[in-house]
């Protein structure tokens, strides 16, 4: 039987002007067209592994081409149209995928990328969710992933915990979490993350932190915070008494974190505070 969304093992057993029909041992032929085929020369008898999709027209039909996600798989795709019913998103192939809107758990945009899970839907055609959370798993000791805490990743997040914890996935297979007092920067699912490993969990879970390490941290606020008082006339209204909320809001980091950078610029003598804000020390 063909599978749809699959790649298949089939052998080529007639030629036409417009390709090749394949067939696989139960007697079932899908159409290759020369625009499928690639630079890969065909000849009759040649036994090939294709992936198999549906047309325009609803028909199966066979690719050389690489999907970047089949069947049973999740990727990092770009939606690339939006209507009343759904989305289309693409997978690198000439038909794009389908997304009922029912399977957007969150708003999606144009040209924007995020992960979906890739699957059949009850007509055979291949549709998409953004409902990633039950196909994505921890990592095991078999996997190939070799990381240790400190090691930097590039991550996808796909979700946000009503308490804030972010909802991340590696490689789109494997989970991981990145805690609230982890990451200041604003985030909506989509977002490509570079992230540390905070922690490697005994179930196989990852934890993440946006956030530098402790003294590259530091240095790099005690920078913003200099350019952003030079900004201002070598002022500004945050001290050590400001609300954290407003910290992070010009900042992006926590008011703990901010008051280390602050004392260590007094220290160094580049600042001095007063009810009213901090101001550089000429």
């Amino acid at each position: 039987m063909l599978k749809i969304g699959e790649y298949n093992v089939l052998k080529a057993v007639r030629k036409k002007d417009y390709g090749y029909f394949l067939e696989n041992e139960e007697g079932e032929s899908v159409l290759l067209p020369t625009s499928g085929m690639g630079k890969t020369r065909v000849r009759i008898d040649d036994v090939l592994e294709v992936f198999v999709y549906r047309d325009s027209l609803d028909r199966p039909v066979a690719t050389l081409e690489k999907p970047l996600a089949k069947v049973g798989e999740v990727g990092y795709l770009e939606v690339v149209m939006k209507t009343e019913f759904g989305a289309f998103i693409s997978i690198g192939l000439d038909r794009d995928v389908f997304v009922p809107i029912k399977e957007q758990r969150f708003e999606i945009k144009e040209k924007s990328k995020y992960l979906f899970y890739i699957y059949l839907d009850k007509t055979g055609r291949l549709a998409g969710t953004t409902n990633v959370e039950p196909y994505l798993r921890p990592r095991t000791e078999e996997d190939n992933l070799d990381l240790k805490v400190g090691d930097e990743v590039n991550a996808v997040l796909y979700s946000v915990t009503e308490g804030g914890t972010l909802n991340v996935a590696i490689d789109c297979k494997y989970k991981g979490l990145v805690l609230p007092n982890e990451y200041f920067q604003s985030v909506y699912p989509g977002i490509e993350l570079k992230l540390r490993v905070k922690r490697l969990y005994e179930d196989g879970m990852i934890g993440f932190s946006s956030r530098q390490k402790r003294l590259v941290e530091r240095s790099t606020l005690q920078e913003a915070i200099l350019k952003h008082m030079e900004k201002n006339g070598g002022f500004m209204e945050f001290n050590d008494k400001s609300k954290p909320e407003d910290i992070k809001a010009t900042f992006n980091t926590s008011k703990n974190y901010f008051k280390m950078a602050l004392g260590g610029l007094m220290k160094e003598g580049k600042i001095a505070q007063d009810k009213e804000g901090t101001r550089i020390i000429k």
